[in-house]
């Protein structure tokens, strides 16, 4: 946890705290070698994210697009 917490501002229980909440979103698994528990990044999973993210980044982007080609439509139709 030093060394993950070392190149930030905050706590190392705020990192331990942000590391657990990763850990059960299934984002990454840690093991224990002796003292040291590892954090090892599921790839996997955060690709899956990212598609799930995209998927509703893409739709937003639809409809803002929908809305500027309506408004501009509405602007050209005012007398």
């Amino acid at each position: 946890m030093n060394e993950l917490a070392e190149p930030f501002t905050i706590t190392k229980q705020a990192v331990s705290q942000h590391i657990q909440v990763l850990e059960k979103a299934g984002l990454i698994t840690r093991t224990r070698e002796g003292q040291k528990r590892p954090c090892h990044l599921d790839a996997a999973a955060l690709e899956a994210l990212t598609s799930w993210i995209d998927q509703y980044r893409l739709a937003t982007e639809r409809r803002y697009r929908n809305l500027d080609g309506l408004l501009t439509q509405m602007q050209t139709e005012e007398p």
